[in-house]
Formats: structure tokens, sequence, C-alpha cells
């Protein structure tokens, strides 16, 4: 018996929310706003946050990357005739990536890299790439994995062979109809025969520039060791041409990729993957100085930790999506004010029905039941129009503001449920209001 009151309250509701629509859509209004904006707003914070892992994996967990400084013009100018009398560094060289990886106790893999910028021929075709010398470590401490053939050994690596692994793109390029593992391929003046084929990494190259991040699917590795002796080991130019400034032919027609000024530096990077994300301050401190006395105090080199400069920003732009979440959940409360003041005024205008209903039999908390239904109904139903909405919305933001958006199931329900809430929590009141009215003088009312 109890359970048909309660359907045939719902039934009363639902026919007084269909005979006022335009009124219902008007106060559902702020609740499809609300919900439309949360849910907004979470996928924007989870597409930043979804970019900001798969930047952690491009620059490697926990990675330390030492480059070479080389002045400006500027700062030459400044120094003038000071320039020459300044203790000698060698500059980076390949004994510093070994001394790092001896010392340094929080330090797991060390990875050195040279790169050149060379143009490639095979078929006819010949197109610009870079070719980089590192260590099998450089693929592990940057998540690159196979897609095809094998990986440098310890024989390539202290001979020098005339090996390499190419990207997904150099693949498509070159051997579009045919599988490069076995085949040759000429970067400059060298022939290198392909042993493995890295697999294709989704890379947002304008995002990932600032971090130091290559473009791995359209670069050529070899052996570091191979680049040294086929190609140019910069460590061997002499004092004298450091002296004068001149750099010499880098490399019998490949061009040093880091700069068109001298670069006497053996190495263009190293990279240093520790332990733990809580001990990459001090491991950068450690090595900073270990490097610096290698280097006769001489500050000619740069550290950069691209998972904190990540983490920086993912807390800045967390703090950013809290500011907006709460600016939308207000938007939900003021949706819920609004429910509440028509209501009210709904209450006042039906004093007349309430009378009625509490004079031929209706409980009080048949009324409060019936005006509660009222308000949830409407919350509900803005809730699941805001879903719909806060998806379209998401879907336009990511077509015409390339941001990248993740829509959560957490995201959906949390907001539907919020919503259902406010209807609930700011229904109440008027629900109670019209049960406490008087059946006799709600009847006289006019």
């Amino acid at each position: 018996m109890k359970l048909e009151r309660y359907f045939y309250n719902i039934n009363i509701a639902l026919e007084a929310v269909f005979a006022n629509k335009f009124r219902s859509i008007l106060t559902a209004l702020g609740i499809i706003f609300g919900v439309a904006a949360v849910i907004a707003m979470l996928a924007i914070g989870n597409g930043a946050q979804q970019e900001i892992l798969e930047q952690i994996k491009l620059v490697g967990v926990n990675n330390i990357i030492i480059t070479p400084k080389i002045d400006d013009d500027k700062e030459n100018e400044k120094k003038g005739n000071n320039l020459v009398k300044e203790k000698f560094s060698p500059g980076l060289t390949m004994e510093d990536a070994m001394s790092i990886k001896e010392v340094v106790p929080t330090v797991l893999k060390v990875s050195p890299e040279v790169v050149y910028e060379t143009f490639i021929l095979k078929d006819g075709i010949r197109k610009p790439a870079k070719i980089t010398g590192v260590t099998p470590d450089y693929f592990e401490v940057f998540n690159l994995k196979l897609q095809d053939g094998n990986m440098f050994n310890q024989q390539h690596m202290d001979a020098g062979s005339p090996v390499c692994i190419i990207g997904p793109n150099i693949k498509s390029k070159f051997f579009s109809s045919e599988d490069p593992i076995g085949k040759f391929i000429k970067c400059g003046k060298i022939w290198l025969k392909v042993i493995g084929v890295i697999e294709d990494i989704n890379i947002n190259k304008a995002k990932t520039e600032g971090l130091g991040i290559s473009d791995y699917n359209n670069d050529i590795y070899a052996p570091i060791q191979t680049l040294f002796l086929r190609i140019k080991d910069r460590s061997l130019v002499t004092a004298t041409k450091i002296n004068r400034g001149e750099s010499g032919d880098e490399s019998s027609g490949n061009t040093d990729s880091k700069s068109s000024k001298p670069n006497f530096n053996q190495l263009d990077k190293i990279v240093a993957q520790v332990n733990e994300t809580k001990m990459l301050n001090a491991s950068t401190e450690i090595i900073s100085r270990l490097i610096k006395r290698r280097h006769s105090d001489v500050e000619d080199f740069e550290i950069k930790v691209p998972e904190l400069l990540l983490q920086q920003e993912q807390r800045t732009k967390d703090i950013f999506n809290i500011v907006l979440g709460a600016i939308a959940s207000i938007s939900l409360i003021v949706g819920g004010i609004g429910i509440m003041n028509i209501m009210l005024a709904s209450v006042m205008e039906r004093t007349k029905e309430i009378g009625v209903r509490l004079a031929i039999g209706a409980t009080k908390k048949d009324v409060i039941f019936q005006f509660l239904s009222e308000a949830t109904l409407i919350s509900i139903s803005g809730g699941i129009i805001g879903i719909i909405f806060g998806v379209l919305l998401t879907k336009g933001i990511t077509q015409f503001f390339e941001i990248v958006t993740i829509i959560s199931p957490i995201s959906i329900i949390i907001s539907f449920g919020v919503s259902a809430t406010v209807g609930i929590v700011f229904g109440y009141m008027p629900a109670r209001k019209a049960a406490q009215k008087d059946p006799v003088s709600s009847l006289r009312y006019e």
C-alpha cells in the first residue's frame, strides 16, 4: 500500500513538471551548465595528466640530462681578452660519463650520446637525417623497444662495427617495400648495416622540444664508438685549434647538429638515470660538482631534470584545474539555489492544491515526497542533459582548440550524483514548507 502511495506522489510530481515545461527547463539550467562544466574541466585535467605521463615516458623516468654550454657571441665580447686566460676544459667526454656511472651511487644507467646531421642515400633517394651514436643503455633509459631485429651487442660496441638501428619513419621512406634487416644504408660517406627497427612512438614535437626529447621515429642509431672511429671524434681536436677557435671540418661532410659554432665536446649529451625520483635533486648536485671538478672548475655544461620540470608543470595544471573545478561546482550550487527558489514560488502558487490534498487524506509525508520528487526530477533530468552537453563540449574543446581531453566514467558518476544530491538538499526546504501549511487556511487561499 505504501509503495502505491509513493508511485502516486511521483506521478503527481511528473504531471507538475510537464505542466510547466518552460519553467522546469529554466530551473534545470544551472544544473545543466554546472554538470557540463564539471565534466569538461575534469576531462581537461585528465588529458593534461595523461599528456604529462606520456612526456615523462619519452624523456625517461628519473633522468638527468647533461649538455655542453657553448658561450654566445655577447658573452665572448664581454670577456674580451680574458677569454684565452680561462682554465682549459676538455668539454663533455666519455670519461665524464664513465665517472658518473662509477662514482655516483644513486645512478642506475648512463647513456652518452653524440649526434651529427647527415644525409641518407639509398636507391637514388637522398634525405637529411640525424645519426646518433649511443650505447645499448640508451634504449632502456628512454623506454625504446624494437619492432624488429636485434640490439647492439658488445662486439659491435668494442669494434665500432658499421651497424645501425633505424626509426620507423626511416623504414617507411627507404624500405617501404622490403624488410630492412640485413640491408645497407649510406649515411654521409659511410655504409651501415641495418640490424633493428624501433617501434613507432607518438611524439608531439612542439611540446617536447624544450625537454631535450629527440624525434626517435626519424633518427638513425649507431654504436657510439662507430661514430668516433668512422665519422669524427671531437676530443681529438688539438689545443691549438681550441685557442684559435677553429673547428675544422666536422666529419667529412657531416655537420655538428648542436650548433654552427665550434663544438669541441666529444659528447653532445649525457643522460644519467637515477634510482628514485626523490634522489634527483641530490644526484644532480653531486653530478654537477663531479663534472665541474673534472673540467677544471669551468662551468661549460648545463644540467636539466625533465621529470622535475614536468612535475612542476603538473602541479601548476592541477592547481588550475582545482580552481576551474571549484568554479564549475559553484554553478551547481547556484543551480541548487535556483531549484529552491522556484520550488518555494511553486509552493506559494499551489497553496490551494496543497490544502485540497491535505483535506482529502494526504499526509505531510505525502506532500513532502511530492515536492521533493519534483525537485529531484528536475535536478536529475538537468544532470542527464548536462552530461550529454558536457561530453559534446569536451569533444568541441578537443576539436577546435586541440587540447587533449579524457572523459572518465568517474567524472560522469560524480557529476550526476552531485546533481541528484543538489535536488534533494535544496528541494527539501520547499517540500517541508508545503507540508506545514494549514489545510483550512490553504483552502481559503486566493
